[in-house]
C-alpha cells in the first residue's frame, strides 16, 4: 500500500489474486470486465473516505463486484476493527467469489454469489454508508438486448434516471446501487473517464448532478494507467445519498493521486449542468458557449468505411495480379497512418495515390451471377470468401451484394481518428490533403466540404492547400479538449467531435462563405 508495507491478508489476497488470474484467459476476463483494484489505489480509496466520515461512525459497508476483495482489504487496514459494523460483498463469478468467501470467512465479510444486478434492495434499517465499487466494465455491445431492457428498468426503478443503450454495465450497477445506500451514505465509484465526455454519459451525469450530492472527481492522468490489464483511463467519483444544495460547488481533481493532486479547482453544479465535457475540469476555469463557427459548418464529417475484414476486402497490386482479378472491381484505398509518414498524398495520371504502399479495396456492384459469368477468378475469390467465412460475418450479411462497400467517396481532407499525445510533434491527430481518388478505411475521418465551401474551393483550388495548413495548425489542446482519452494516453475523434472544434478562423480564411441553416442542421455522425 502506498507508503506503507503490505498487510499479512492483503499478501494473502494478492496471492489468490494472481493464481485465479492466471485461470483464465485475457479474453475471458476482458468479456466480463474484470480488472482487479491495485493494492495501493485501493489504500488512496479507502483513506479518501475515512476523512470524508465522521471518526466515530459505524461503519456499514458494501461492494456490489467484490471480486477477491480488495477493497475490503483496504477497509481493515484504514478503518479499526470495531468501527465496522457489516461488511457485504456480491460477486457474479464463483471462479473469484467461492476462494474469496473462503479467504474472508473469518474476517467478517459476508460474500454472496450472485448477480448484484438480480439482488433485491435491502430494508431501511439494513442499508449501508458506505459504498465503494470497481464495477464490471464490460461494453454495450457484450450486453443482449433482453438483458439492457432489464437492467434499465431495475436502474430506473432504483434511482429514477433511464440508462443510454450505449452504456456500458458500470453505469446500470451505479443506478442500482442507489436503493442500497443509506440516507447520507456516501459513495465512491472507481469507473472509467470516458462517461464525463461521451453522449451515453448524459444519463450518469443526471444522476450524479440531480438525484445526489456530487462531491469529488478525481481523473487520473490517462498515461498513468490504473489497470496494467484495461486500456481504460479511469476516475474516482465521491458522492452522498442527499439531495444537492443550491449553489454547491464540486470539486475536481487531475493527475498524481487522491491525496496528492497535480490540479484541483471547485466547478459550480450550474456549469456542470451546462458542460458536455467534464474532462475540461480541472484545467478550466468554467465553460462559456460561444457563438463561434465550428468545423461541421464546413464539412460534413464522416468516418471512413468499415469493411468488414480487411485482410480480405483490401489488397496490394501484386495479390490482385498473381490471382488475375479485375482491377475494375477495386478502387485505391488509403493505407493505415503509420504508413503514411508525410501528411500529403499526390495522385498518379489514373488518380492512384502515389505511396511505396499502394492498396485496392474490392467493391464490386455486380451480382454473384453476373460475376460468375464476367469475371472467374474474382467469383471463386468470392467462393473462397464464404468459405473462410467471410460473408457471414455482421457487416457482409447485411450488405447487397455482401461485398459491396459503403458509399465512401474519396475525401480531399482526411483526419486519423486515433491518437497519442505524447508523438514527437507532439500532435495526436494529423490532417491529411488527398490529391488522389483513394478512399479510406474507418481509421481515418473524411472531411467533405460542403456546397458553399465546395464552390469557393472550384472556384479558388488553392485554398485547398491553405485550408490544409489551417486544419493542421489548431491547437491540439484543443482537439484534445473536443474527444475522448483512454489508458495509455490514446486519443480518439468521433465525426461529431471533430465537427465541433472551432474553426472561426475559416470564415476569415474564406469570406465568401456563410453557412446556410440547410448546411449547419447536416449529418456530423456518418
Amino acid at each position: 500500500m502506498t507508503g506503507k508495507a503490505t498487510t499479512e491478508p492483503e499478501k494473502r489476497r494478492l496471492a489468490l489474486q494472481e493464481a485465479l488470474d492466471a485461470g483464465k484467459t485475457p479474453a475471458e476476463r476482458n468479456r466480463m470486465g474484470q480488472f482487479a483494484t491495485p493494492t495501493g489505489l485501493a489504500a488512496d480509496i479507502l483513506r479518501h473516505a475515512a476523512a470524508q466520515l465522521g471518526e466515530s461512525e459505524k461503519i456499514r459497508f458494501i461492494d456490489p463486484a467484490i471480486g477477491t476483495g480488495s477493497f475490503y482489504s483496504a477497509l481493515l487496514h484504514v478503518f479499526p476493527k470495531r468501527r465496522v459494523d457489516t461488511a457485504a460483498g456480491y460477486e457474479i463469478d464463483p471462479h473469484y467469489g467461492a476462494p474469496a468467501v473462503n479467504l474472508w470467512r473469518e474476517a467478517g465479510l459476508d460474500i454472496c454469489l450472485q448477480d448484484f444486478t438480480q439482488a433485491k434492495p435491502p430494508s431501511e434499517s439494513e442499508k449501508f454508508n458506505l459504498l465503494i465499487c470497481n464495477p464490471p466494465y464490460v461494453r454495450h455491445h457484450h450486453i443482449v438486448n433482453e438483458e439492457k431492457q432489464r437492467l434499465n428498468m431495475r436502474a430506473y426503478t432504483s434511482c429514477g434516471v433511464k440508462m443510454n443503450g450505449l452504456a456500458g454495465l458500470y453505469c446500470y450497477f451505479l443506478g442500482l446501487s442507489h436503493a442500497w445506500m443509506a440516507a447520507g451514505g456516501l459513495a465512491g465509484w472507481l469507473i472509467p473517464s470516458e462517461f464525463m465526455d461521451v453522449n451515453y454519459g448524459v444519463s450518469v451525469k443526471r444522476y450524479l448532478l440531480d438525484k445526489v450530492t456530487l462531491l469529488h472527481i478525481h481523473r487520473f492522468d490517462p498515461n498513468d494507467v490504473q489497470f496494467v490489464d484495461a486500456l481504460v483511463s479511469s476516475a474516482v467519483v465521491w458522492f452522498r445519498k442527499e439531495a444537492p444544495r443550491a449553489g454547491h460547488e464540486v470539486r475536481f481533481t487531475y493527475g498524481g493521486s487522491l491525496e496528492r493532486p497535480k490540479l484541483e479547482r471547485l466547478v459550480p453544479v450550474e456549469t456542470l449542468h451546462r458542460d458536455p465535457k467534464w474532462t475540461r475540469y480541472p484545467v478550466k476555469a468554467g465553460f462559456e458557449e460561444v457563438d463561434t463557427s465550428v468545423l461541421g459548418d464546413f464539412f460534413t464529417i464522416k468516418r471512413g468505411l468499415a469493411t468488414g475484414d480487411n485482410s480480405y476486402f483490401i489488397l496490394s497490386p501484386e495479390e490482385i495480379e498473381r490471382r488475375k482479378l479485375p482491377l475494375e472491381a477495386f478502387r485505391p484505398i488509403l493505407p493505415s497512418p503509420r504508413y503514411l509518414p508525410e501528411n500529403e498524398v499526390a495522385a498518379d495520371e489514373r488518380g492512384n495515390p502515389v505511396l511505396d504502399r499502394c492498396l485496392f479495396l474490392l467493391d464490386c456492384q455486380l451480382e454473384e451471377e453476373q460475376v460468375r459469368r464476367k469475371h472467374p477468378a474474382l467469383w471463386a475469390y468470392l467462393e473462397e470468401g464464404k468459405t473462410q467465412g467471410i460473408a457471414a460475418r455482421y457487416l457482409c450479411r447485411h450488405r447487397t451484394p455482401w461485398y459491396a462497400q459503403e458509399d465512401r467517396p474519396p475525401a480531399p481532407f482526411v483526419c486519423t481518428y486515433l491518437g497519442r499525445s505524447d508523438t514527437k510533434s507532439g500532435r495526436p491527430f494529423r490532417f491529411i490533403l488527398n490529391h488522389s481518388r483513394a478512399t479510406a478505411a474507418n481509421v481515418y475521418l473524411m472531411l467533405y466540404p460542403r456546397e458553399s465551401l465546395a464552390r469557393v474551393l472550384e472556384d479558388n483550388p488553392a485554398l485547398k492547400r491553405r485550408l490544409w495548413e489551417f486544419l493542421n495548425a489548431i491547437c491540439p489542446q484543443v482537439m484534445l479538449g473536443g474527444g475522448r482519452v483512454y489508458g495509455g494516453g490514446l486519443h480518439k475523434l468521433e465525426p461529431k467531435e471533430l465537427g465541433n472544434v472551432p474553426a472561426g478562423a475559416i470564415a476569415g480564411l474564406l469570406p465568401k462563405v456563410v453557412p446556410t441553416n440547410r448546411e449547419r442542421q447536416g449529418d456530423l455522425f456518418g
